[in-house]
């Protein structure tokens, strides 16, 4: 049955009123987030709740065409809003209607809708674009990495700008659905399930979709030939490996590692909760270059993480962030010990697990390795600094800081920490703080002194990351670490360096695992 709708009179008033009064209450969104890394990345005024990416790639001539539309929500009166952006843009739509639009800065895409966007309200934004990828470069460097047979897109903090306009900045979490057109013959692989693929005309069609949020810089794009490979973990969840045809000589030993993710994947869960994802998996291209991604479910490797054999303890490292930096999200580019501190530490547990060390004699050496005047000391990896962002620092310092943690309120509180947080704060963002927080409410300790010492002090802590009740910890008792360049020089020159545990120098291998050019 159809009803009228009728709306009385002091309904429509109240209407009215919700509305701003004149457009001078509408005003542009900022063309940054204000983080204090990278100022420019990320966009105010609007929220994204998904990403529709449709394109058709051409891989011998890297040729790209595509149709985004995001699904955003006004959070403030809007006038104008920007997209990061690198490609170029024929037409823009937002709510059925021509916007106009136009590029400033590096990489920031001006969109002013034909109708301002009142604080609430939900757009349907479509932006159609083509371009060649790998010529675009933004701050002196690309993203798009080309193959012999077609081209990956993945990098941190940025590799959106080059397939796909976004608000990229890792506090804005969406879903996605990627689709793909290839010449028949090539492979697409992304994020998620692959929900289809279809064929018409001698291209082939693929779809991908990622059903619980996730940051733009976690998303991945790969064209080419593969090796697919598909199977079930012991626990039930769908596993999607790929690896380019032509690895040559790194094949093997790839494989013998990835093919591992099934097995790692639960044996993780162990510590970290449930999964929090619908599959899991990870892809080997046949690029140049050394690093390694989380990219959500679906993790991208370099082949030179395998040069020197298989390599278990770097699947372990991505994997990891499967629960922390993806699942849970970091708030601001500073916070990344959340993310790199958290997966070396798994490293750490791997270890202990194979008896190739335990976490406490890998956090000793990492301590008695450095002296004091070492520069590695200067990086606080709480807060790094952008140039620091993923130093060596950041995961070594950052998962002794972890083992400090685990000294301080015993195993008990510290798996408890360890499996709580990433379930807490399911598909969110956090910062240093509030896991501080949490840690502090769940074992029941102030944990401010311990957190300064090993994350924000630029110097080499008193005392090493020792179990608590010995009397070592008595000289980590609030102060004693500030004044590092005293007692914690003379202790840095006067230790013993241990034996080197038998899974450093795989666990050092991983080390190239964000160096993507930024």
């Amino acid at each position: 049955m159809r009803k009228r709708l009728i709306v009385s009179a002091a309904s429509a008033l109240s209407l009215f009123l919700a509305v701003p009064a004149s457009a001078s209450d509408f005003q542009p969104g900022a063309a940054g987030v204000g983080d204090s890394y990278y100022p420019t990345y990320g966009n105010g005024g609007y929220r994204v709740s998904h990403y529709d990416i449709r394109l058709k790639y051409q891989p011998a001539t890297d040729e790209l065409e595509g149709t985004t539309t995001l699904l955003a929500t006004a959070t403030q009166d809007l006038s104008r809003f920007n997209l990061d952006f690198g490609l170029d843009v024929s037409e823009v739509r937002v709510n059925g209607r021509p916007a106009t639009f136009r590029t400033s800065g590096e990489q920031e895409l001006e969109v002013t809708p034909a109708r301002p966007l009142a604080k609430g309200s939900q757009a349907t934004v479509v932006v159609r674009y083509k371009g060649v990828p790998s010529t675009v470069k933004k701050y002196g460097f690309t993203a798009w990495l080309r193959t012999p047979d077609g081209a990956v897109a993945a990098g941190e903090p940025e590799s959106a700008w080059w397939w796909f306009p976004s608000n990229d900045h890792p506090s804005d979490k969406a879903t996605f659905d990627i689709s793909v057109l290839v010449p028949d013959g090539n492979q697409v692989i992304s994020n998620g399930i692959l929900a289809g693929t279809s064929s018409q005309a001698g291209w082939t069609r693929y779809s991908w979709r990622e059903n619980k949020p996730q940051a733009t810089y976690l998303a991945t794009l790969a064209v080419g030939k593969f090796d697919v490979t598909t199977d079930t973990t012991p626990s039930g969840l769908p596993v999607y490996n790929a690896y380019s045809k032509d690895l040559g000589d790194n094949a093997d030993a790839a494989k013998a590692s990835v093919e591992r993710t099934g097995e790692l994947v639960d044996w993780l869960s162990g510590y970290f909760g449930d999964y929090p994802f619908s599959s899991v998996g990870g892809y080997v291209p046949n690029v140049p270059t050394g690093f390694a991604l989380e990219t959500q479910t679906r993790v991208f490797y370099s082949p030179r993480q395998f040069a020197k054999g298989s390599n278990t303890s770097v699947v372990v490292h991505e994997l990891a962030h499967q629960w922390y930096g993806d699942s849970v999200s970091l708030s601001r580019w500073s916070d990344i010990w959340l993310n790199e501190g958290f997966a070396r530490y798994a490293q750490f547990l791997w270890s202990e697990h194979e008896n190739e060390g335990t976490a406490q004699e890998l956090a000793d050496y990492v301590y008695a390795s450095h002296p004091a005047d070492d520069k590695f000391w200067t990086v606080k990896p709480g807060d790094p600094g952008p140039d620091n962002q993923f130093a060596g620092a950041v995961y070594d310092r950052g998962a002794v800081a972890i083992q400090a943690l685990r000294n301080a309120v015993g195993d008990e509180k510290f798996f408890a920490i360890l499996k709580g947080w990433p379930t807490e704060r399911r598909y969110g963002n956090a910062t240093i703080p509030e896991f501080r927080a949490y840690a502090e409410k769940v074992s029941g300790k102030k944990l401010g002194d311990l957190f300064d010492t090993w994350l924000f002090t630029a110097a080499k802590p008193a005392t090493g990351p020792v179990p608590a009740g010995t009397a070592a910890a008595a000289s980590l008792a609030p102060g004693a670490g500030a004044d590092a360049g005293g007692a914690g020089a003379a202790a840095g020159k006067a230790a013993q360096v241990p034996a080197e545990p038998k899974s450093w120098k795989k666990i050092q291998e991983t080390n190239s695992l964000h160096d993507a050019g930024h």
